[in-house]
């Protein structure tokens, strides 16, 4: 009787989405495109003293997620997928141009291309739908994501949140190192962050094509800060 009832329970829960399964397994950590390695320029802003404590890296997050993710990567991921949707490849080639040309030091443009690289390369052996598309091309890492996520039926909305998410989470787990930090605090710092993401993919999905920019100078002088920083952890 028992079982039954559990079967029957399973029978009449509202079935999940394959398209949400899908963006959770992009947002893992354990993908296998080298995120992880990868801190952003924070790590130089905590070597410079900048950042040193976990209200100054929630801080610097939450400003990176409002400045450049929100008018930068997120808006070129939510064009890309709408590109894709719509069979329009030279767009799609004109937004992975734009990604490489906005980014302001080497290491920036090392990170989306080998995450791009990466993820390509992921897609290729499991996702053999994808394989036309990637034929004789690296796409930058916002590109390649927004090839991946596709393949669900999930709004842009939904798949610009996960993407954000995974950066979040990244970028916690690097200040957990860098500064260091406490699991505890990086939770803190987590949750805020994913407080500002409907907000941050509302503003993304609401710009022109005219708005979209990449200009965060702080960001870019501690990049190329990073380049020759002495003692690291991080690629970036």
């Amino acid at each position: 009787m028992r079982t039954a009832g559990i079967m029957a329970m399973l029978e009449a829960a509202t079935p999940l989405s394959p398209g949400l399964l899908h963006l959770l397994r992009l947002a893992s950590p354990a993908l296998p495109i080298g995120g992880f390695s990868y801190s952003e320029g924070l790590e130089a802003a905590i070597d410079s003293g900048r950042v040193g404590n976990e209200a100054q890296v929630a801080h610097w997050l939450s400003a990176q997620l409002q400045l450049t993710m929100a008018r930068s990567e997120v808006a070129v991921l939510a064009a890309a997928v709408r590109a894709i949707r719509s069979d329009d490849t030279p767009r799609l080639h004109a937004l992975d141009r734009w990604v490489r040309l906005t980014r302001e030091s080497g290491e920036l443009r090392l990170q989306t291309a080998q995450m791009g690289r990466s993820l390509g390369d992921w897609l290729r052996g499991v996702e053999p739908h994808c394989a036309t598309m990637l034929e004789r091309w690296h796409p930058t890492y916002p590109i390649a994501y927004a090839i991946a996520a596709t393949r669900s039926d999930a709004t842009v909305a939904d798949i610009c949140a996960a993407f954000v998410f995974a950066w979040a989470e990244n970028m916690v787990q690097a200040a957990l190192k860098a500064v260091p930090l406490g699991q505890s605090a990086g939770q803190r710092v987590l949750g805020r962050l994913c407080a500002e993401i409907p907000a941050t993919v509302a503003q993304a999905l609401a710009l022109d094509e005219s708005d979209r920019q990449a200009f965060a100078p702080m960001l870019a002088i501690v990049s190329a800060q990073h380049e020759t920083q002495y003692s690291r952890l991080f690629r970036s």
